[in-house]
C-alpha cells in the first residue's frame, strides 16, 4: 500500500534542502523578484484526498498552464476544426521561437508552445470581445477549481504586455500567413491576461481533475470535455507540455504535464491524482527545475509512470 501522505512529506522536505534551484523567469519583472526558496505541491487522489507539502497555497503565476484550459475551451466549442489552425506534433523548439512559423506557412506546431496558444486565444475570441472571453476564463477556472479567490495578476499581465515582443512577432508573422482573425493585439490582450493567472498548488491540482476523471468534473459530475478529448489533451501534454524539454520529462516522469515559466508544472496520472508543483527557479528549457525533480520522484515513488505495467504472472 502506498503511503501519499509520507511520500509527499518526504519530497517536500528533499526540495526544502536542494540546493541547485535554478533561476527564476528574469524577462518578466514580478517573475525576477519572487523567492527560488519556494516549493508548493498538492496532490488530490481520484477519492478527493488531498496531500499538501512546503507553499502549496501560495498564488503564482502560472503562465503557459493556462493553455492547457484555454485549449480545453477551445475544443468545447470549435471541436476539431481547431486543428485546421494549429498543429499537434512536438516543436522541438524553445517556447517563444518563431523559426517554424516560415516553414510551415503560420501554422504552429502545438497548442502549448506561445504561437499555438496565440492562435487559440484568437479561435476564441470569435465571437466575443477580449473583455468578455477573459472573463469567461477565469470563471471557467474557478468553476474547475471549485475556488472564488483565484484571481488575474494585473501586474503581471501588464508586464507581459510591456515586455512581450517576441510574442507581438509571433502574433503579427501568423497574421502576415492568414492565421489570426483578429487584430493581433486583441488576441494578444487575452493571452496576456490568461497567462496572469495566479493560482496555488492546491488550486492548480484541484483545476486538473477532470483530466485525471476522463473529462469529469468531480465536483458536479458533468463532462467538461469527452472522454476522448480529455485523453487527447492528456497525450499533448505528454509530448509537448514541456516545450524542448518535453522528451526529457517523459523519459524521467512519464506523465502528461505542462509547465509554466512562473515555476509551475500541472501533471495527470489518470485515473488515480491531479498534481500541481511549483518552485520559481527554472533550467535551461524554461521548467521549473525542482519540480521536475518532485515529480520524478513521485510518480517513482507512487508507481504512476504511464509506462509502468503489471508484470504478467508468468515473466515474475
Amino acid at each position: 500500500m502506498v503511503d501519499l501522505a509520507a511520500i509527499v512529506a518526504d519530497i517536500g522536505a528533499e526540495m526544502a534542502a536542494a540546493p541547485e534551484r535554478g533561476v527564476p523567469a528574469q524577462y518578466i519583472p514580478p517573475l525576477a523578484c519572487v523567492d527560488p526558496a519556494r516549493f508548493g505541491m498538492a496532490v488530490i487522489e481520484a477519492d478527493g484526498t488531498c496531500h499538501l507539502a512546503g507553499d502549496a497555497d501560495m498564488p503564482f503565476s502560472i503562465q503557459s498552464i493556462s493553455k492547457v484550459f484555454a485549449l480545453t475551451m477551445a475544443l468545447g466549442r470549435e471541436g476539431d476544426r481547431i486543428w485546421s489552425r494549429v498543429g499537434r506534433e512536438p516543436s522541438g523548439s524553445a517556447f517563444n521561437s518563431i523559426v517554424q512559423l516560415e516553414t510551415e506557412h503560420g501554422i504552429p506546431r502545438n497548442p502549448f508552445i506561445n504561437a499555438g496558444a496565440i492562435v487559440v486565444s484568437d479561435i476564441l475570441l470569435a465571437r466575443h470581445e477580449p473583455r468578455e472571453l477573459i472573463g469567461e476564463m477565469l470563471r471557467f477556472i474557478r468553476t474547475l477549481a471549485g475556488d472564488e479567490d483565484i484571481f488575474i495578476d494585473e501586474a503581471v499581465a501588464r508586464a507581459e504586455q510591456q515586455t512581450g515582443f517576441r510574442n507581438f512577432a509571433l502574433a503579427n508573422y501568423m497574421k502576415a500567413f492568414g492565421n489570426l482573425q483578429n487584430d493581433p493585439a486583441r488576441a494578444l490582450g487575452v493571452y496576456f491576461h490568461q497567462c496572469s493567472l495566479a493560482l496555488s498548488c492546491r488550486q492548480l491540482a484541484m483545476a486538473g481533475r477532470f483530466l485525471m476523471r476522463g473529462g469529469v468534473n468531480p465536483e458536479t459530475g458533468f463532462n467538461i470535455v469527452s472522454a476522448e478529448r480529455a485523453r487527447r489533451i492528456n497525450a499533448l501534454m505528454l509530448t509537448c507540455g514541456h516545450y524542448d524539454g518535453s522528451g526529457e520529462f517523459a523519459f524521467r516522469v512519464g506523465l502528461p504535464g505542462k509547465s509554466g515559466v512562473g515555476g509551475g508544472i500541472l501533471a495527470i496520472a489518470p485515473g488515480k491524482a491531479s498534481v500541481a508543483v511549483w518552485s520559481p527557479g527554472l533550467d535551461a528549457k524554461g521548467n521549473s527545475q525542482l519540480g521536475k525533480l518532485a515529480l520524478e520522484r513521485l510518480a517513482a515513488r507512487a508507481g504512476w509512470s504511464i509506462f509502468d505495467a503489471p508484470v504478467a504472472e508468468g515473466a515474475r
